[in-house]
């Protein structure tokens, strides 16, 4: 499975931004093998698209509403990021579980709404430090991972993606060590196989994500179970994203 870089840029970058940094990055990366995402504001989805179309980046939402349409002032939804050009949405995020209270049970329903309009979801999971020094990361990892893809069923399973997010590295500068990611990255895959057979495991990529930067980008990319990187703030630079992509493009011919 080649690997994948995620870009999270999100409540950052306005249209005109947005614009200048694909024209910056494009000429950089679009000759190079493997895929690029980028999950940008809802009001840069139309441009982005448009400015990446033909190349090997494609882009999508941070979020949605699990609703098709009706009176949810505020919320947009699957069919509308669709419709605006996202290929993918991001999903179970920390901070929308903890800055917007959103439950496992929700995300379920949100991706079962992307799953249905097509746009393929990105499901974020992980657990706080408190859940850690409680040596429960399995157990919060579980509860999370059956209730938020519910609704995910064998004929569906090549169209999702894992991140492992841990939430207590979130914005802090500190990261997984390898022993922590190879453990919860093998936990996935043993809850993969358990869930669907292990045939899903070749279709199910599973992303790290917490404080991934340039700087150890390709050591994370090379842990055997890591199938790419879900980006925060590095990803809004394009001279330190650009780097992460050169390290997924060199693992990727390796």
């Amino acid at each position: 499975m080649q690997k994948i870089v995620v870009a999270n840029w999100k409540m950052y970058k306005t249209i005109s931004e947005a614009e200048r940094f694909i024209e910056e990055l494009l000429p950089l990366v679009e000759s190079l093998s493997g895929k690029v995402m980028l999950a940008v504001p809802f009001t840069a989805l139309a441009i982005a698209a448009k400015l990446v179309e033909g190349t090997n980046i494609t882009v999508g939402a941070q979020n949605i509403d699990f609703h098709t349409e009706g009176p949810y002032t505020g919320e947009i939804s699957a069919l509308m990021v669709k419709d605006a050009g996202a290929k993918f949405v991001i999903l179970g995020h920390s901070e929308r579980r903890r800055f917007f209270h959103e439950s496992s049970e929700v995300v379920n329903l949100k991706v079962k709404a992307a799953l249905e309009h097509r746009l393929q979801p990105l499901v974020c999971m992980g657990e706080t430090s408190e859940q850690r020094q409680a040596n429960e990361v399995e157990s919060t990892l579980e509860s999370q991972f059956h209730l938020s893809l519910e609704c995910v069923d064998t004929g569906h399973i090549a169209s999702i993606m894992i991140a492992y997010e841990p939430i207590w590295a979130i914005g802090t500068g500190l990261t997984a060590s390898l022993e922590d990611t190879l453990h919860v990255h093998g936990f996935f895959r043993k809850l993969i196989a358990e869930r669907w057979g292990v045939s899903a495991l070749k279709k199910v990529p599973i992303l790290y994500g917490g404080s991934v930067r340039a700087d150890n980008a390709r050591e994370l990319l090379e842990i055997q179970d890591v199938n790419g990187v879900l980006v925060g703030g590095a990803s809004l630079s394009v001279d330190s994203f650009s780097k992460i992509i050169f390290s997924q493009h060199a693992l990727n011919l390796s």
